[in-house]
Order: structure tokens, then C-alpha cells, then sequence
């Protein structure tokens, strides 16, 4: 290349100016590629069930959530719906009618800390689209409730959002979870073996919250109670006598991977 064939310098310095951008777009692909909020959202769990069951002699619908990797979710918050058809008293039919379920936006709870795992509450009141249902009205019921669970991811602040929803049949009326976190050595371990198990409460009313209120129906949770802070102390026990459990630890400042238990697209 010479001055005397100023075509053979432009085409060289094009050629350079070109290699530039078509690596940096082949970088940032790539980058993005690897940080897509899509796979952060598989690291987040939801229970394979919801369950109902009193907690503080309010009938709650409740279910689970945890994030398995170690960093965090930034301004992590989750938010319910129920899904159903219905028909206007106009008669016009709305095959799938969105009615917000309150798990916590009033009081702030809502916002979640998810350095374990979490259980969400919706407090069955006379606001609820579940007020007026009782057992027997769940298994006959049609709709499905959406959770929606977004947040920023820490290292890329990209928002991502994770979703699930249950159906009347993944419901389990008169059931909680069993306990995960156990407290051992001024430390808290997660057993995850233990995230999607539930066990069964007798005491818990078969009536709809709508009929408890009205005919101010008895409440006796002190007994499942106890119970389920049985579980957590025989768990313990049974870990000091047996082999080794799957588990995780959480501390002040880390936590470990989950248990190989959990399958997880991390």
C-alpha cells in the first residue's frame, strides 16, 4: 500500500474499522448470552403445592419460594392472581376474569429478603376471591392462581421474572409445610430435601372462612403448631444418629449450593 493507490487506503482502513465493530456486537452478544435474566429465573423455586391451613386463627392460603444460587435477587416482590371465568350481571361471559389476590402489598410483605427459603401468605378475609370456599367447594372449583415472582439481578441489574400458578387440585386443604431451616452449631441449615413436603393438620376447619366468621367458628392451631416445631427438633435429632443429609448452610454472610436433591437449572 502506497500513496499512489489511495483505493488500497481506504479499503485498509475500512477493513479495520469493520473488524472493530463486528467484535464488539460479537462481544456483546456473547455477554448478554451468557447474562440473560431467563436463566436466573430457574433458579428460583416455587413449592410444587399451595396449601390452606390457619396461621394466627386466620385461614391462609399459603405456598413457598426460595432462590437457590447465592446471589441475591435485588427488590425481589411477588404478587398473586386467580384466574377464572365468569359472567357479568349483563350476562356477557369473560372466559378468563384476573382478580388480584393481597399476599402482603399493604403491610410491606410482600417485598421479599430471599436469603432462604420463604413462605408466602394470602390471608383468607372477606376481600379474598377464596372467602365464600370451603373443602368441599375446592375440589369442584374452576380457576388457577398465578404467582409472579420479579426481581434485579445483582450482577447484571436486569430484571427477571419468574412464574407459577396451582390449580384447585394442587390446593391441599388442611396441610403445612414442614419445616427447612433448622438451627445448628449458631448457624442456620436449609435442608431442601424438605422444600415440597407438607403434613396433614386435622384441626383445620373444613367450612369456608365466610362461614367462620359468621357463625364464629373455634380456632385450635396451638396443637399443629407445636407439632410442626416437633418436626423441626426431630429432624435435628435424627441428623445427629444417622448418616450424612443432603443439606445447605446459611450464615451471616454466605450460603452454599442446595441440596443435589433439588434439581435446578443454576
Amino acid at each position: 500500500v502506497t500513496e499512489e493507490c489511495p483505493a488500497a487506503v481506504f479499503m485498509v482502513v475500512f477493513q479495520s474499522i469493520m473488524g472493530c465493530i463486528i467484535d464488539a456486537f460479537m462481544i456483546g452478544a456473547i455477554m448478554a448470552k451468557m447474562a440473560r435474566p431467563k436463566k436466573r429465573a430457574e433458579t428460583l423455586l416455587f413449592s410444587h403445592n399451595a396449601v390452606i391451613a390457619m396461621r394466627d386463627g386466620k385461614l391462609c392460603l399459603m405456598f413457598r419460594v426460595a432462590n437457590l444460587r447465592k446471589s441475591h435477587i435485588v427488590e425481589a416482590h411477588v404478587r398473586a392472581q386467580l384466574v377464572k371465568p365468569r359472567y357479568t350481571e349483563e350476562g356477557e361471559y369473560i372466559p378468563m376474569d384476573q382478580i388480584d389476590m393481597n399476599v402482603g402489598y399493604d403491610k410491606g410483605t410482600d417485598r421479599l429478603f430471599l436469603v432462604a427459603p420463604l413462605t408466602i401468605i394470602h390471608e383468607i378475609d372477606e376481600e379474598s376471591p377464596l372467602f365464600g370456599i370451603s373443602k368441599q367447594d375446592l375440589e369442584m372449583s374452576d380457576f388457577e392462581i398465578v404467582i409472579i415472582l420479579e426481581g434485579l439481578v445483582e450482577a447484571t441489574a436486569m430484571t427477571t421474572q419468574a412464574r407459577s400458578s396451582y390449580l384447585p387440585s394442587e390446593i391441599l386443604w388442611g396441610h403445612r409445610f414442614e419445616p427447612v431451616i433448622f438451627e445448628e452449631r449458631n448457624q442456620y441449615r436449609v435442608d431442601y430435601a424438605y422444600f415440597h413436603k407438607t403434613f396433614e393438620v386435622p384441626s383445620t376447619p373444613r367450612c369456608s372462612a365466610k362461614d367462620m366468621e359468621e357463625r364464629k367458628f373455634p380456632t385450635s392451631g396451638a396443637n399443629s403448631f407445636c407439632y410442626e416445631n416437633e418436626l423441626a427438633f426431630i429432624g435435628r435429632d435424627e441428623e445427629g444418629e444417622g448418616g450424612e443429609t443432603e443439606q445447605s448452610e446459611l450464615t451471616v454472610s454466605e450460603r452454599n449450593q442446595p441440596s443435589s436433591r433439588q434439581e435446578s437449572a443454576i
